[in-house]
């Protein structure tokens, strides 16, 4: 009897390991982690949008967002 038990316990052993090992395979991978740059916001001098400093056009010292907002100057 005892050897009956200790057949059944060793199965389970083993469905338990195959079915882990079958839910890692399925498992996607971890997606590559990417590098966030941050960015300074300025904003823009005539209409106050905040927009990134790549973006923004200088001019006398003030960021603006467009050409049109750059000859229209400060508010």
């Amino acid at each position: 009897m005892l050897k009956i038990l200790l057949l059944i316990a060793i199965g389970f052993v083993v469905l338990a390991v195959i079915r882990t090992y079958q839910r890692s395979l399925n498992k996607p991978s971890a997606p590559a982690k990417r590098e966030t740059i941050v960015e300074d916001m300025v904003k823009c001098a005539h209409c106050g949008v905040n927009l990134p400093r790549s973006e923004a056009i200088y001019s006398g010292g003030d960021f603006f967002c467009t050409p049109e907002h750059k000859q229209l100057g400060k508010k």
